[in-house]
């Protein structure tokens, strides 16, 4: 059974991060949160593992009520 993986698990990791935030350069809020609901379904698509993708959705909704990112 494949699960989530929780280290770092890619190279470039900040040059990532950057290319993430600069896909919303110049974008209002409502394109912004369309454009990252796209991105998740496109990485979910990706992943295709219903086990690993309802686990990282439960992981990130217990990060969401305990304030982390």
């Amino acid at each position: 059974m494949n699960s989530v993986k929780t280290g770092i698990n890619l190279c470039d990791h900040d040059g990532i991060y950057q290319r993430l935030v600069a896909l919303h350069d110049g974008l209002g809020d409502e394109e912004s949160f369309r454009t990252n609901a796209r991105l998740i379904l496109i990485l979910i698509n990706h992943i295709g593992d219903r086990r690993v993708i309802d686990e990282a959705i439960e992981m990130a909704r217990k990060s969401a009520r305990k304030g982390e990112l």
